[in-house]
């Protein structure tokens, strides 16, 4: 292994590393660029208390990469072609074809699975565009436009998704690291210095204590994730002995790694879409001429907007959804038929079926612990403005867990490209 003074050395002598390197920073700097170029006609006063009562669209916010909270060119961020995405892997679940493209039907399959994912991302962008112009001409955030303007404004802000979707493939393509993962780290990074900014000018040295605690309460969650991240379980694997040209040939044997965390952020952002978009909708029924539906939607909001109902009802869909992720992701049964096909075996448990049952209950043991481990990542904040009433130290979970997991992939592809040079 390289030191890092080596590494460092190496990636900056050898010319393609640090023109990939340069790439990152160049794409990245340009999508920083688009996220400061607001839509005409905004009511800021009115924006910054929308935002600040909303864990939903600062969500939003974190996956736009910024954008949102500007009411930016490219406010809807990658989120529409994230959303996308995740619907298309829930598809190969329900039908067979999307399946084989994804798994069984090699590079080609996988090209036209991800063209299938650009293509479902333009009317989602268009359905979540329009519904933000209306959310925010309701808070009177916005005035009311002109059916042509209307139009633009939305073809503009589909254009703006589509191009930082462009703009993470080059990433990925021509750069370091996956694309979409980088343009969503540099949004969040770039909120740092409105952060510190916050905490130094609402300084009370009679908080001191307050500060403190959240600092150690980071540290410690930042520890946590890398730990959780990079966590497996290895199950023992052995290939069986074989003969070939009359030579017998001893069995292999190695491990299937089994991630605690093997759904990611993903659960989070399925709970917040069940938890708050609801809260749009109840926010335009109040509305509503006939009274018994304006009652109950006044009703839903009150107690959406009850701390400790929604922080219980958050954990609760995330620790569900994060089950629910990783049986559609991972199937056992297809990984015990491969291990039967080539072979291979876990030392003491039968080939086929038993197999498929000892990784079900291992998996499941183990998504207690990321699920769990989910949870209290995505109601730490809430839990800590509860307790401090500090809105800087409010920790977003969220916003940390893709931090530390996007600079994690980034330093192993570095390695990576650094480990091929040096051979």
């Amino acid at each position: 292994m390289l030191k890092l003074s080596e590494k460092l050395r190496l990636i900056v002598r050898d010319e393609s590393l640090r023109k990939r390197l340069l790439f990152v920073l160049g794409i990245l700097a340009v999508t920083r660029l688009f996220a400061i170029v607001p839509i005409p006609g905004i009511d800021t006063s009115r924006l910054q208390s929308l935002f600040a009562g909303s864990e939903f669209l600062n969500l939003l916010n974190v996956f736009s990469g910024g954008g949102l909270s500007n009411l930016s060119i490219v406010m809807l961020g990658v989120g529409p072609y994230i959303t996308a995405s995740i619907i298309m892997q829930l598809l190969t679940v329900m039908v067979p074809k999307f399946k084989a493209l994804s798994q069984e039907e090699g590079e080609a399959g996988r090209r036209r699975f991800a063209q299938y994912s650009r293509l479902l991302t333009v009317p989602l962008a268009v359905i979540q565009g329009y519904t933000f112009i209306k959310l925010l001409q309701g808070q009177n955030i916005l005035p009311p436009l002109p059916i042509n303007i209307f139009l633009v404004d939305i073809l503009v802000i589909v254009a703006g998704s589509m191009l930082l979707m462009w703009l993470g493939e080059l990433i990925t393509e021509f750069g370091v690291g996956n694309g979409v993962s980088l343009i969503i780290f540099a949004g969040i990074i770039s909120r740092l210095p409105t952060v510190a900014g916050q905490l130094i000018f609402t300084f009370d040295l009679a908080q001191l204590p307050i500060y403190l605690v959240g600092l150690a309460v980071t540290l410690l969650v930042i520890w946590g994730v890398v730990v959780v991240t990079e966590a497996e379980r290895p199950i023992p694997i052995t290939y069986a002995k074989q003969v070939r040209g009359g030579r017998s040939y001893s069995g292999l044997s190695t491990y299937l790694p089994l991630r605690v965390n093997q759904a990611g952020v993903i659960p989070i952002i399925f709970a917040l879409s069940i938890l708050l978009f609801p809260q749009m909708i109840f926010q335009f029924l109040t509305q509503s001429t006939v009274a018994v539906i304006a009652d109950a939607a006044s009703f839903a909001l009150v107690l959406l907007s009850n701390n400790w109902f929604y922080t219980s009802a958050y954990f609760v869909l995330v620790f569900l959804f994060t089950y629910f992720y990783t049986a559609v992701t991972f199937d056992p049964d297809s990984i015990a038929t491969n291990l039967q096909k080539s072979g291979a075996f876990v030392p003491g448990v039968r080939p086929g079926t038993a197999t498929s049952e000892y990784i079900s209950r291992v998996l499941i043991r183990l998504t207690l612990v990321g699920a769990l481990f989910l949870g209290v990542i995505a109601i730490l904040p809430l839990i800590l403005r509860s307790l401090t009433g500090i809105q800087a130290l409010a920790i977003g979970g969220t916003a940390l867990l893709i931090v530390v997991s996007v600079v994690i992939d980034l330093i192993k592809k570095v390695d990576a490209q650094v480990s091929a040079r040096e051979y």
